[in-house]
């Protein structure tokens, strides 16, 4: 959202007071290869991710179902809007990425909910990456047929 200065290069009265009612919440989510930035505001439950709409974008139910868990968790689906920015990785990578990001935002929400959430295991980065391959090697764990002679 950009807010129009006046020529002194202030904020105009009005617009400083719509920028502090309209609180917003940050968080970074990660999951495999793939970042998601989450912005998070008190809204309707709109959920647009890439400037597309949740369903367009994430067209698989489990995918839907794992990133709609957190908000679930704590009976906020219809609480806030999010816009997330997610790149980098497959489609279930930031899956997981948005949910670890919506995690986040709650959480920098209301830190009350911390403590459900990371039972839950929403909050842990899951580190698990595709190993690298290996010189000498077809992948990073398979190697070439085994000769005696």
């Amino acid at each position: 959202m950009t807010v129009p200065l006046l020529r002194s290069g202030r904020l105009a009265m009005a617009d400083l007071e719509k920028v502090i009612m309209e609180k917003r919440f940050y968080a970074t989510g990660k999951r495999k290869c793939a970042t998601a930035r989450v912005y998070m505001k008190e809204g309707a439950g709109n959920l647009i991710i890439n400037k597309r709409n949740f369903d367009d974008y994430f067209t698989r139910d489990s995918l839907k179902m794992i990133i709609m868990q957190p908000l679930e968790m704590v009976d906020a689906k219809s609480k806030f809007d999010f816009y997330v920015n997610v790149s980098g990785g497959g489609i279930a990578g930031q899956a997981g990425a948005v949910k670890h990001g919506i995690t986040k935002a709650l959480v920098e929400y209301d830190a009350e909910l911390r403590s459900v959430l990371k039972k839950a295991g929403f909050l842990t980065r899951d580190s698990r990456v595709k190993e690298r391959k290996k010189y000498g090697q077809p992948g990073a764990r398979k190697r070439f047929q085994f000769s005696k002679r």
